[in-house]
């Protein structure tokens, strides 16, 4: 169940993804290029994103909060750290600079894979290699 309630979610997050275009590459472009053709859909799709959030997140901690583990695991997994530390800045930055060059972050890229368009299966497919290459770079440093 736990399984299928993901697969579940992933399909609407995807679908809305597809829905508000933003597996379009030139739409996010155009919004991040504010000096020319400044495409403001984006700038929309962010604010009804954060309202849904905010109604989201308001109605599921007041439900879980009157349970003592979820439905579809033993516990729950909340974000224990509350401070802004050098790897989530790094990894922000790094996250933006992927954004903007080419308009794909990794929810939206994967999406778009529906289209089977030849270079977002080689974003993905280097996207997928690089978070590979910084998982191993991060065990090696901490050995």
């Amino acid at each position: 169940m736990k399984v299928l309630s993901g697969l579940a979610a992933v399909i609407v997050f995807g679908a809305g993804l597809v829905a508000s275009g933003m597996t379009n590459t030139s739409k996010v472009i155009g919004f991040l290029d504010v000096f020319g053709e400044w495409n403001l859909d984006l700038l929309m799709v962010m604010v009804m994103v954060i309202v849904a959030a905010a109604i989201t997140i308001f109605i599921g901690f007041s439900l879980i909060s009157k349970r003592t583990q979820p439905l579809f695991d033993s516990q729950f997994l909340l974000p224990t750290s509350e401070y802004i530390n050098r790897s989530l800045i790094k990894g922000a930055v790094l996250f933006g600079l992927g954004w903007g060059l080419y308009g794909y972050c990794p929810g939206p890229a994967i999406a778009a894979l529906v289209y089977l368009s030849p270079v977002t299966l080689i974003f993905v497919s280097c996207m997928l290699i690089g978070m590979s290459l910084i998982n191993i770079i991060c065990k090696l440093l901490t050995k």
